[in-house]
């Protein structure tokens, strides 16, 4: 995959990083530039990562937190992320999705952080019984919302990524003028490109028999939502926590009386309870990608190819025609 952003350094990489957050972009005094002279944007993890690379078209260094192949619940943030973070002309991150994150921005200038949570309108509860609920007061509660409590998984919806899109290009427009042009028609690229994948996926699980799909964890409310099916996670929203025997001994009941014949594990998240579920029942296994991050093991090399895979999978595992 041709990407044009990248994992920050380990801390054998620190002093490098240092030269390359400390050169001052011409363009702005305030603005941290790369090795190449380019603002620096830090992203949290890969949906933001790609969706501003995607955006930037190369007028800014993208760099992301979270390393590929890496869980980004469980951020840990050495200080040369920290160093970065607090250099970068802007921060991109979702609030309540990776605590680390979310108490590293204390340390950034506010005007130099954007918060995609609002734009990504996160109206799913995170729940520890690994189902999704409506909050209903979120929409209300607007920019003064805490969304630690909420389901942070928006990128899997195609509206909601295009949403936070949306509030990227125009972000990177406000702060670099100049290139305002490119990025309003690298934005609407993007969203066409989502619009596109949408389609396919209302056309693709219209006609699913079984609407109900058991996921190692809560990653896919959203998705659900979007497109008619009812999600059960087999762990609640944080794939670290390891459901109870009697949270099993739900699944496993649910899999048997709503005939569900295809148990969905993941790329990232360690697939034991999926397999138990999946053994005790006699349903096949089959893999659904959170897209947290991209590694060898992805079914694709970006978003939307995996996407697309996810797609497959579902329509054969529901029984789409």
């Amino acid at each position: 995959m041709n990407r044009s952003w990248t994992a920050l350094p380990t801390l054998a990489g620190t002093a490098a990083l240092l030269l390359a957050v400390g050169a001052c972009s011409s363009a702005s005094s305030t603005a941290a530039g790369g090795g190449d002279g380019k603002p620096v944007v830090v992203t949290s993890f890969y949906p933001l990562a790609f969706a501003t690379s995607q955006i930037a078209g190369g007028a800014v260094d993208v760099s992301v937190l979270t390393k590929p192949g890496a869980e980004p619940h469980d951020l840990e943030l050495g200080a040369q992320d920290i160093v970065a973070m607090t250099k970068a002309r802007l921060v991109i991150y979702a609030d309540g999705f990776q605590p680390a994150v979310d108490d590293a921005t204390a340390q950034v200038e506010p005007s130099h952080l954007l918060d995609v949570a609002a734009a990504a309108d996160l109206t799913l509860e995170a729940t520890e019984d690994g189902h999704e609920h409506a909050d209903t007061g979120a929409a209300q509660q607007g920019a003064q919302h805490d969304h630690a409590g909420d389901d942070p998984h928006f990128w899997l919806d195609p509206h909601r990524y295009a949403a936070v899109a949306k509030a990227i290009g125009l972000r990177l427009a406000a702060d670099d003028p100049a290139n305002a042009t490119t990025y309003a028609k690298n934005t609407d690229a993007f969203v066409a490109k989502l619009t596109t994948l949408d389609r396919e996926y209302r056309v693709g699980l219209k006609t699913c028999t079984n609407k109900v799909i058991v996921t190692s964890h809560s990653a896919f409310g959203y998705l659900a939502q979007r497109y008619g099916l009812q999600q059960h996670g087999i762990a609640g929203l944080s794939p670290e926590v390891e459901p109870s025997a009697a949270g099993l001994k739900e699944i496993n009941d649910l899999v048997r009386t709503k005939g569900i014949t295809t148990v969905y594990q993941e790329t990232l998240v360690e697939g034991r309870f999926a397999e138990t579920v999946a053994t005790s029942t006699g349903a096949k296994l089959a893999t659904l990608d959170p897209i947290e991050g991209i590694n060898d093991k992805s079914a694709g090399s970006d978003y939307f190819e995996v996407m697309r895979s996810n797609l497959s999978a579902l329509r054969q595992g529901q029984g789409c025609r």
